[in-house]
């Protein structure tokens, strides 16, 4: 097998088209993140479907589970929140499907941890989720020298395994993160949780530029990015933006909203977010449609 820590933007699916064509715009992407299932299954499938036309590049599913050790109270609280409401990986999964009848050109990510696909039967779990529509995994418990359990099968599958590198992931051990990893690299921008402090914009463009020089996979930030100029300051290093804890607050905050306004009130966050994210590199992108426009000479 390949490195694929070190694959070309270029490979054929939907994270590595999607990638391919933000770079050619000159600009970041945004990763908006929702908890499957939360409010409950008919507002979750709303607020999942529209968000590509608020400005998502990729979308990032939450898989709820009963001991989210890596998220804070407000990813917890709406993964508390979907598991009342009924939702399992079967009814996550016809979320999928039910979005790639809409969309068959949004990337796709699952993320969560890895009991429920164990309880589900890692191999069916890989085949279904490949059907359905699923482009990438996002397993936070599953370390890299337990790639045999999930990773690698996952790619063997076809199906994106994302690792997540931190402030603490030192030169020595980032290879070994990056040996398998697929789709993006995942920098967690703050120690600790989801949903705490804020991240600090020149360290992260540091730690960006580093990571640069140990793999050409794109490098998405997240944790800590609340807010537009957030969004947009991330944006000017990193080659897409995740936002997760801020979109489920406003679903939390809107939980006795009927569909029609909760949707709305989500979806005009992202598009404020997305906002931010374009306003990041104007002059690297106007560049990029000035080359585009100008007629190029034949050999």
């Amino acid at each position: 097998m390949s490195d694929p820590g070190h694959e070309s933007f270029a490979d054929e699916n939907r994270i590595s088209r999607r990638f391919s064509a933000l770079k050619a715009e000159g600009r970041a992407g945004l990763i908006t993140f929702i908890t499957a299932g939360d409010p409950d299954p008919a507002r979750s499938q709303a607020i999942l479907n529209a968000l590509p036309a608020s400005g998502a590049d990729l979308i990032e599913l939450g898989m709820p589970f009963t001991d989210p050790m890596a998220d804070g109270p407000a990813i917890e609280a709406a993964g508390l929140r979907a598991l009342a409401a009924g939702t399992t990986l079967k009814s996550i999964l016809a979320m999928v499907r039910a979005f790639r009848a809409e969309d068959q050109e949004t990337p796709l990510i699952l993320m969560g941890y890895f009991n429920p696909i164990m309880a589900y039967g890692r191999a069916a779990f890989l085949a279904d989720a490949k059907k359905a529509g699923v482009d990438g995994l996002i397993i936070v418990d599953l370390p890299p020298e337990e790639d045999q359990e999930l990773c690698l099968p996952a790619v063997d599958a076809g199906v994106d395994f994302i690792r997540l590198a931190t402030p603490t992931t030192d030169a020595a051990r980032l290879p070994r993160v990056l040996k398998n990893a697929r789709g993006f690299l995942y920098y967690v921008s703050v120690t600790g949780i989801t949903g705490g402090q804020s991240a600090k914009t020149q360290a992260v463009a540091a730690a960006v530029d580093e990571l640069r020089s140990a793999t050409s996979l794109p490098i998405a930030v997240g944790f800590g990015i609340t807010t537009p100029a957030d969004a947009e300051a991330i944006a000017r290093s990193a080659d897409a933006v995740v936002v997760g804890s801020a979109i489920v607050r406003r679903i939390e905050a809107g939980l006795s909203s009927d569909m029609a306004a909760l949707v709305k009130d989500v979806t005009g966050f992202v598009a404020a977010l997305a906002g931010g994210v374009r306003r990041a590199r104007p002059a690297v992108r106007n560049m990029a449609a000035l080359r585009r426009d100008i007629p190029q000479e034949n050999a």
